[in-house]
């Protein structure tokens, strides 16, 4: 994520941007017209060049977006001026109706800016998915906070009463656990859930999540005030005597719909999806639960994975599901666009870094390396690792070995078109394998020509997850990974999944290492773009209605890299 710490200079493309012979006449023949605006174009451009190479694509404050607002005030906003990316031109700024109109463009950027950065987006969303998304906003502007409805449901839960027939609003609170790539799968997950159930969703922002996102509903706002009447929130957990899980362990809440018709239900109850559930707490993704749980108004839900394959399941969700998602592998892509808009702050760390070494590329590699704790290899092991998955799927450009002397990157193919550029963006909480790929590169030039540019925005050494800063890096560096045309992400990598949804994208996805040792098979590619999700000993056996187990076998796989977790496939 992206450094604050000073680090030495480093040197980061020194294979830099070869000049088009066909670019150069378009230049000297715009300079002609421009006069001197053009010479000061030349000039800043040079200059954002010249940060590139010496100022380096990794380091320090971050320095490469510290160095190009410089040289953007400097140059009069000059220093943005890019060649469009494919698609961009005439950018669908609302996602073909996925966002609604209106929004303060000031206030979230991200918003309208964001759909010139994505390379595209294989799917089209249902017209029942755009309109359960509208509906949804008008019920959220209806009861959320600020309105009588809320204020009298939060009395109702202050003096302890369900009111249950009478409520005209039902809530769901989401408490975040876990990373920040944990955190934004639970979300879109659990956003999911408050579409299916007609919920209004509700979000408990701690301060390492402030400041991340702005506001995705119109005319309202998604944080739960402070004065939310519910103690000891950040304290619940498995234990605690108000989970679903407890209270049917207790006989407070019953799951028996014959009893439950009569039965009254708290005021609220605590839903626990987070590793380390138990069987009884796995009844919430059962079929009869979920028509018990719709009569509790508020209700508290902790969770750290996707957790949508398991929503699949439940049979009062089978046949909206279909309706909302023909094609199963778009839910989390919809969602993840839907509901995620970095920051300002955010979105200025994300196109300052973007336009200042990306932008100048005819392409753009992603790879995150992820190294786990459980499944740690040396660097140069992981490099290797790195480097045969790349022969074996062709992401990265092939070098030539023995080049002969004086062979220098070319501008132009033996055809005499135009070689393209590439940018590979490394995204690592270390440094060691940037600096092994960038010196690749550095020694060697790709075949065919072309030039090569190697980038890292930072290398914190360690996760910091209770830290905005860190969290802001983080988030910055999960959107730049987004806007690559090939991504090559670590297994069970929730990073890297919401990279891959984001993007739109199936990654080729590095296999994490057993037993400290390197996989025989370096990386698969994914079938479908979807999360893993990481539920493991999933034991519970429901009781009443259930869904059509041979259709949903048809779509639900086991994952690539985590063979005891499941995703949705088409």
């Amino acid at each position: 994520m992206i450094d604050n710490k000073k680090t030495d200079d480093h040197p980061v493309a020194e294979v830099a941007w070869p000049a088009r012979g066909a670019a150069a006449a378009r230049r000297r023949e715009k300079k002609e017209k421009m006069g001197r605006a053009g010479v000061v174009l030349m000039v800043c451009v040079m200059a954002l060049l010249f940060l590139v190479l010496f100022f380096g694509g990794r380091g320090g404050a971050p320095a490469a977006w510290q160095n190009a607002a410089k040289l953007t005030a400097m140059c009069g906003g000059t220093a943005n001026v890019s060649r469009p990316r494919p698609g961009a031109t005439g950018a669908d700024e609302l996602f073909g109706g996925l966002l609604a109109p209106g929004y303060d463009r000031r206030a979230c950027r991200s918003r309208y800016e964001s759909p010139r950065y994505y390379k595209h987006s294989p799917f089209v969303a249902s017209p029942h998915l755009l309109q359960k998304l509208r509906d949804y906003e008008a019920r959220h502007k209806k009861c959320g906070p600020g309105t009588p409805q809320y204020a009298k449901s939060v009395d109702n839960l202050r003096s302890g009463r369900s009111n249950t027939e009478a409520a005209e609003c039902r809530y769901l609170v989401w408490l975040p656990y876990n990373g920040l790539g944990n955190r934004m799968l639970s979300l879109l997950s659990t956003f999911l859930y408050a579409l299916l159930t007609d919920r209004v969703l509700l979000v408990r922002n701690t301060d390492d999540f402030t400041d991340l996102f702005c506001e995705p509903f119109p005319d309202t706002t998604w944080s739960l005030p402070p004065d939310f009447p519910v103690a000891n929130m950040s304290q619940l957990g498995v234990q605690s005597d108000d989970s679903y899980g407890n209270l049917l362990r207790h006989g407070k809440i019953s799951n028996h719909l014959d009893q439950a018709a009569s039965q009254p239900v708290p005021p609220y109850v605590y839903a626990h999806l987070a590793h380390g559930l138990r069987v009884t707490d796995q009844l919430f993704y059962c079929n009869d639960d979920q028509i018990v749980i719709a009569k509790v108004t508020w209700l508290l839900l902790q969770n750290d994975l996707y957790f949508v394959p398991l929503l699949y399941g439940i049979a009062e969700f089978e046949d909206e599901l279909r309706r909302l998602f023909p094609a199963k592998e778009s839910v989390s892509h919809f969602l993840a666009r839907y509901l995620f808009h970095p920051s300002n702050s955010v979105w200025g760390m994300v196109t300052r870094y973007y336009h200042s070494y990306l932008a100048h590329a005819d392409e753009r590699i992603g790879v995150q390396v992820r190294m786990f704790p459980f499944a740690t290899i040396p660097a140069d092991d992981m490099y290797k690792q790195i480097m045969a998955c790349s022969r074996q799927e062709g992401i990265l450009p092939e070098i030539d070995d023995d080049p002969e002397p004086g062979n220098t990157t070319s501008a132009v193919d033996d055809d005499g078109t135009a070689s393209s550029n590439k940018a590979i963006l490394v995204v690592s909480l270390h440094a060691d394998y940037y600096e092994r790929i960038r010196w690749t590169y550095y020694k060697h030039a790709a075949q065919g020509g072309g030039g090569v540019g190697v980038f890292q925005p930072s290398h914190e050494e360690r996760q910091e997850r209770a830290q905005r800063s860190h969290n802001q890096k983080a988030l910055a560096e999960i959107y730049l990974l987004s806007f690559s045309d090939v991504l090559l992400t670590t297994g069970m990598s929730t990073f890297g999944y919401m990279s891959s949804s984001l993007a739109g994208l199936r990654s080729t996805m590095l296999m994490v290492a057993n037993n400290q040792t390197v996989p025989e098979t370096p990386c698969v590619r994914a079938v479908s773009m979807e999360p893993c999700s990481h539920l493991m000993n999933f034991k519970v056996k429901c009781k009443g209605k259930t869904v059509d187990k041979e259709e949903l076998a048809r779509h639900i796989n086991v994952c690539e890299d985590l063979h005891r977790g499941i995703k949705l496939v088409d």
